[in-house]
């Protein structure tokens, strides 16, 4: 008796974020068999708010993240709660994840959708702000700390673009230098054209008190008084787990951190393995990931249906062959 050929599902996907869930629901609403394998750390938990987003305005990530599996779920695809240590395989004969439990998952197909690391500077008490009242975008927060007193914590190059960007939302700003940043004249004519202040010396800590920013604490000077905290954070794409497969992270133009580069529609240098969200696009917000996603879900679907095609148009030709029609 020949031995039934192993069933696997048509794509894997790691990572159970914004883009993982819109690739899943797209690729399950063309009849594709898929797995999610979810490590339960999306990047953005901390925030109290997803905006930007139409229709969701405002929701919770937990909740976007919550309906997002319920549609994918109805359309056939399945769960995995895990994280990825590594993975192999190739285009022809499927591709392995092994998980942190040892679990072993195959897919004729993978798409990497394992977002970013956050990295921040290493000021006490900062992380145990970071998506409250310590934060980065302003097209994401910007609205809800308007005419607030804003901080800029110098962290890079871009730092004088987001103490210039933020004056939007608030006249109230204040640059920290932080032994980092050194305006050029240019810059500082633009600064001072605008209004923002500009605070020597490096960053301390920052001060909380009844579960709010006040203020941040600067060497050599009394702490400057602040109600929200900019920091651009450099980040990292997630990335460790597929360095078996050849997929290594690449330093993005801006200088703020690394990702995957893809072609565009988030084809890796690896044949079969694609890539969605943030970890290929440093600068997507939550929806913009999710369209990117579910583009790439369909570009997913038509290279497994052209080898598909192919195998039958191969099948079909050796029985007309046979049958010496």
């Amino acid at each position: 008796m020949t031995k039934s050929k192993e069933l696997i599902p048509d794509v894997l996907i790691i990572g159970g974020g914004a883009a993982g869930l819109s690739a899943a629901q797209m690729l399950g609403r063309s009849r594709r068999s898929v797995v999610v394998v979810d490590s339960g750390e999306p990047r953005n938990a901390p925030a109290e708010g997803v905006h930007g987003f139409l229709s969701r305005d405002g929701i919770k990530p937990a909740d976007l993240l919550a309906i997002g599996r319920d549609e994918a779920e109805s359309y056939g695809a399945a769960f995995v709660r895990g994280r990825v240590l590594a993975a192999r395989g190739d285009v022809d004969r499927g591709f392995e994840v092994t998980l942190d439990d040892g679990t072993q998952l195959r897919g004729r197909r993978l798409l990497v959708a394992t977002g970013l690391a956050d990295e921040l500077p290493a000021v006490p008490g900062l992380r145990e702000r970071w998506g409250k009242d310590v934060l980065h975008c302003p097209f994401c927060h910007g609205w809800e700390v308007q005419d607030q007193a804003i901080g800029i914590l110098g962290n890079g190059p871009w730092s004088v673009h987001q103490a210039l960007l933020f004056r939007q939302w608030s006249r109230d700003i204040t640059l920290f230098l932080n032994n980092r940043v050194v305006p050029s004249d240019a810059e500082a004519e633009q600064l001072a054209a605008r209004g923002i202040k500009v605070a020597a010396g490096m960053v301390e800590s920052v001060r909380v008190e009844e579960d709010r920013l006040r203020g941040v604490a600067v060497a050599g000077g009394p702490d400057v008084a602040v109600e929200a905290l900019v920091v651009g954070a450099r980040v990292k794409a997630r990335l460790e787990a597929f360095a078996g497969l050849g997929l290594a992270p690449s330093e993005h133009a801006s200088r703020m951190g690394t990702y995957l580069a893809t072609d565009a529609d988030g084809a890796t240098s690896v044949p079969g393995v694609w890539a969605a969200g943030n970890v290929t696009d440093l600068k997507a917000q939550v929806l913009a990931s999710a369209a990117a996603a579910a583009w790439t879900a369909v570009v997913i679907n038509n290279h497994l249906m052209a080898e598909e095609m192919a195998a039958d148009l191969a099948a079909y030709r050796e029985s007309l062959s046979l049958s010496g029609a």
